[in-house]
């Protein structure tokens, strides 16, 4: 099978290369997906694409008329992709599950320890020799209440992170978990309830329309004063601008995450040289009390690993003609 691969990342080639072998054609480019660069798919039987490549009904129906029959996902998420198009044109597209929730849970805790214990700007202080701790006053996890949006797999990890933690986990999900109910006292609330008794908030769910800008003014509102935000999730999930607005005000504490609602052609990119042009992106990163990452959580070694055999697994699936167990319908997971 010919397949183009968009959207390659240097530290990705190894691994696809070691898990494809010798079975399918593959060419690496770096272009993102979108509906200029698609017409660099004719030839090929199967693209692979990942978060940042735009897989929208015109895209989709440009790969149709080239002749691409499949899509192979190198990402949990799919909301870039219309899948339910995908399904009426006659395109198969599969994604990759599971590759790695404890990279992304790991990274989630990362990001809290860091906001927390403020250790970007402790370490920035060092370097200019200034030891004072005046600035550098964080609180005990111990204790805290800390809410858990979206019990997955993902989700899941952090409930038991934050249970060892001495924490008091609550969580909300459209279906409970009664195993974490019963081995981690896990409580479920209506979403405004949890933002009211957290001092910590983990945000886990899938971008879909029912998630989109979930986080907005009105649940700041809720949330407790000094509270703080994680989102290793998906950037719309949170309202930039409301956000911004609760940092500034006071009410929320701060602001962690690794992801950002229009990081499509901002992120994966060295923009040191050319700058941004994203005014909202640029208050967002000045604000002291935020700590952003470049969606960074997915890369570990095992991760990049699961993702290759799982990316080839599905292009494998398809040539023989078996069923592949990644492939999307019109269902939705929870991360």
């Amino acid at each position: 099978m010919k397949v183009l691969v968009y959207s390659t990342k240097d530290f990705e080639i190894k691994e696809l290369k070691k898990s494809n072998g010798n079975k399918h054609k593959i060419k690496f480019v770096t272009d993102t997906l979108n509906s200029t660069t698609a017409v660099m798919a004719a030839g090929y039987d199967a693209i692979s694409i990942f978060s940042n490549d735009e897989a929208s009904l015109v895209v989709l129906e440009i790969l149709k008329e080239l002749g691409v029959k499949y899509i192979t996902l190198r990402s949990t998420g799919y909301n870039n992709v219309s899948v339910k198009s995908a399904k009426r044109i006659g395109l198969k597209v599969a994604y990759a599950p599971e590759y790695s929730p404890h990279s992304i849970a790991e990274h989630a805790v990362g990001l809290l320890l860091a906001l927390n214990r403020k250790l970007i700007q402790s370490n920035a202080q060092v370097k200019q020799y200034n030891f004072l701790l005046d600035d550098l006053v964080g609180f005990d996890l111990n204790g805290k209440t800390v809410g858990i949006v979206g019990t997955g797999r993902i989700g899941s990890i952090l409930v038991k992170v934050f249970h060892a933690f001495g924490c008091k986990v609550v969580a909300n999900d459209v279906k409970r978990n009664q195993y974490l109910e019963n081995h981690y006292d896990v409580e479920y609330l209506p979403l405004e309830e949890l933002c009211r008794r957290s001092d910590v908030i983990s945000i886990n769910v899938p971008l879909n329309y029912e998630t989109h800008h979930i986080f907005h003014e009105p649940l700041f509102l809720a949330m407790k004063q000094g509270a703080l935000l994680i989102n290793t999730a998906r950037g719309g999930i949170v309202k930039t601008e409301d956000v911004i607005g609760a940092l500034k005000n006071g009410h929320l504490g701060g602001y962690a995450t690794d992801v950002y609602e229009h990081e499509r052609g901002v992120f994966f990119k060295d923009n040191s040289k050319t700058g941004l042009n994203d005014a909202l992106l640029q208050e967002l990163i000045a604000l002291p009390n935020v700590l952003l990452t470049p969606h960074q959580a997915f890369a570990t070694k095992e991760a990049l690993e699961r993702i290759a055999e799982t990316t080839i697994y599905n292009l494998d699936c398809w040539e023989e003609g078996k069923i592949c167990k990644n492939e999307l319908g019109y269902e939705t997971i929870s991360l």
